[in-house]
């Protein structure tokens, strides 16, 4: 079960925009699988191969291990016959018709589902309505439940938290996660924003001019991003030119040069000193030290910022640590910063 997706589409260039070309081997299990990358990089272009609107110039799609698309044997299911559930940014509700006879159109004869339904979704007391008199949160109960009724086998949704306030998302995700739980079917979610990536995704695919540089499990992508452009993207880590100065004999640790001092970093097999590259770091595993503590480097404070977690340093280099409030009263007026950099929290990009 699961999807195994390889698209090959090219777009022609136009008097606007330039040519295009995607090429990827999707390969997602019956989990939320989220498609995370700049606008641009081909992660709605991949939706739309997927549920049937755009078809691929080669390739082959199966999904749950039934052959929906294979270019070879012009094999190309009609998108009413892919048992697709699409959420769009807008979520496509039918505008001239009530929240109840939108799902009444996703299951006609239906009744007992579609009101079964609409109390799960706490849309009972709306039914009657029109998608123009609901709110935001509201229609993408609905467009849920609309899916809902018509039994999808996939589920793929386009950026469906764009333009919801901080509370709306939050109950969205509890819904896409009952949602998860109730269907068990492979569900691929669009979104360039990091904090519903890590919110949501299983598993992480990380799509940049129509490739996928990264995929793995949400755990195994963010401790060991596969590029710089990779961990620059999700914008958690700090990011310092580094070079290896010495390996233990024993691969147990290695000694890189960062900003013209020595940190102890984590084993590296496959490198050898001189080596150069990158070390990243997540900016919520750098903490100020303490006395007595390993691992320092210091560095010059060149400003700061108010964020939700506390204060927001900026030292040279463009690297940032989040403090406390009463650590930055401490540090106020100080030329430099003394961090800790644990070594098994450094991964090295060569």
């Amino acid at each position: 079960m699961g999807i195994d997706a390889r698209i090959v589409k090219r777009l022609p260039a136009t008097g606007e925009t330039a040519a295009f070309e995607l090429n990827i081997h999707l390969q997602a299990d019956v989990d939320i699988t989220v498609l995370f990358g700049s606008s641009g990089s081909g992660k709605t272009l991949t939706l739309n191969c997927l549920a049937g609107f755009v078809r691929p110039d080669k390739g082959r799609i199966v999904v749950n291990e039934e052959l929906y698309f294979d270019a070879e044997t012009n094999v190309n299911r009609s998108p009413q016959h892919r048992r697709c559930g699409y959420i769009f940014q807008d979520h496509a509700l039918f505008p001239h018709m009530s929240i109840r006879d939108n799902l009444l159109f996703a299951a006609p004869r239906n009744d007992c589902r579609v009101s079964e339904l609409l109390e799960a979704f706490d849309l009972m007391s709306l039914a009657a309505r029109k998608p123009a008199q609901l709110s935001g949160g509201q229609k993408q109960r609905a467009a849920l439940a609309r899916i809902m009724v018509s039994e999808p086998r996939l589920l793929l949704l386009d950026e469906p938290t764009r333009g919801l306030d901080v509370q709306l998302r939050e109950n969205f995700y509890q819904l896409l996660k009952q949602m998860r739980e109730r269907l068990q079917i492979p569900i691929i979610l669009v979104t360039h924003q990091v904090d519903e990536c890590l919110q949501l995704g299983d598993s992480v695919c990380f799509m940049d001019h129509g490739r996928i540089l990264q995929t793995g499990s949400q755990d195994a992508v963010l401790a060991k991003p596969a590029s710089v452009e990779v961990a620059r993207s999700f914008g958690i880590y700090n990011i310092l030119p580094a070079e290896i100065v010495t390996l233990d004999s024993r691969g147990s640790a290695s000694l890189l040069r960062v900003a013209g001092q020595e940190i102890l970093g984590p084993p590296l097999p496959g490198h050898l000193p001189g080596n150069r590259g990158f070390l990243c770091i997540r900016e919520s595993d750098v903490t100020v030290a303490a006395q007595g503590e390993m691992n320092r480097l210091t560095l010059a404070i060149v400003g700061s910022s108010v964020s939700s977690h506390g204060i927001r340093v900026q030292c040279d280099h463009h690297f940032f640590i989040t403090v406390s409030q009463a650590q930055w009263e401490q540090l106020r007026g100080s030329v430099h910063v003394e961090v800790i950099l644990p070594s098994s929290a450094i991964h090295f990009i060569g």
